[in-house]
């Protein structure tokens, strides 16, 4: 019996297109840090990440020339020089793990329900399965070795208590209530966030090899540590730690590992997630005053995401992702 093959839905090519140009990217990354790695735990946790980039990347090779579609040119060798100096520490790694796995279970869960045909949603959930056993192989590494960052602890409650006030939802003025769990939640990821970002940004304006570029990586590391500070005020009114940066990760060194483009989009990405962050932690935060800083710093690292692409389309870096037909064009 003749089976009736079922196009990709736009959805499912644009998943598939933006998991292979990440997780090109990863292997590059991977690979570089398997060189300088030393730890033998860490090199486990490494390795893991790199095998599953390279799979993905297999897997959407596999259905777009089965499609018919082109295959999208990603990051090559070309965009790596695992022969370069040591950029960043050992514990970094793990902690870019760390973070890079939490983003990948917030793409994969959005990409997912969006997914129909049978061998994409098959794709997606493997990716889901093997992240989450990535982050938790990451997460056990860190706990051993005593350098996880914990989110602050809080009073048990003793009795349920309901809401009567108005002022639950105040904060511009006067007294102001306590934080709420989910709001230190947030809070303190985004902080967490923030020093990543701003120590992955900080080795890549040292080594930048583009005036512009290296500018534009300045210009973030000033924006999340204005950022950081914003966020870090309602932990520290409220008596709760903060966590410490992670620039001094960073290894002095000039010889770049990656290339601007690589690094470039390695920087829109984490971009794009922080706003994706900021967006959750605005819906889960009540308090006026916390949900506007959310609102304006959202608004702030959006401006500076355009940038972003701006420089990448200046540079002719930026590969046009999947589209619909132009109608305009088609009537010509």
């Amino acid at each position: 019996m003749e089976t009736h093959h079922i196009r990709l839905t736009s959805s499912e090519v644009g998943a598939l297109w933006a998991n292979y140009i990440a997780d090109s990217m990863f292997v590059c990354v991977y690979k570089y840090y398997l060189a300088k790695v030393e730890d033998a735990e860490i090199k486990k946790v490494l390795e893991h990440a790199l095998d599953l980039a390279q799979q993905h990347v297999q897997v959407v090779t596999k259905i777009f020339k089965g499609e018919g579609h082109a295959i999208p040119l990603g990051f090559t060798e070309n965009d790596v020089n695992v022969d370069s100096p040591r950029l960043f520490s050992d514990e970094f790694f793990l902690f870019y793990t760390k973070n890079m796995t939490k983003g990948a279970l917030v793409t994969y869960g959005a990409i997912l329900p969006h997914t129909f045909r049978n061998d994409i949603r098959e794709h997606f959930m493997s990716c889901i399965s093997s992240t989450m056993e990535l982050f938790n192989d990451t997460t056990n590494v860190l706990l051993s070795k005593g350098i996880e960052v914990r989110s602050p602890y809080i009073p048990y409650l003793q009795e349920v208590d309901m809401v009567e006030k108005q002022h639950f939802l105040a904060g511009w003025w006067g007294e102001q209530r306590p934080l709420t769990a989910a709001e230190i939640t947030h809070l303190y990821s985004n902080i967490q966030t923030n020093n990543m970002g701003s120590a992955v940004i900080t080795g890549f304006a040292q080594v930048a090899k583009s005036k512009d570029v290296r500018e534009y990586f300045r210009r973030g590391k000033e924006i999340a540590k204005k950022q950081i500070e914003v966020l870090t005020k309602y932990l520290h009114k409220n008596d709760l730690p903060a966590p410490v940066t992670w620039d001094a990760q960073v290894q002095d060194i000039t010889e770049s590992p990656f290339s601007d483009k690589l690094m470039l989009y390695q920087t829109s990405m984490m971009t794009a997630a922080g706003m994706g962050n900021y967006g959750t932690a605005l819906s889960a935060s009540p308090r006026r005053d916390i949900a506007a800083d959310y609102v304006r710093l959202q608004g702030e690292i959006g401006l500076y995401a355009e940038d972003g692409l701006n420089l990448q389309i200046k540079h002719a870096w930026l590969e046009r992702p999947p589209h619909a037909a132009d109608g305009d064009q088609l009537m010509k």
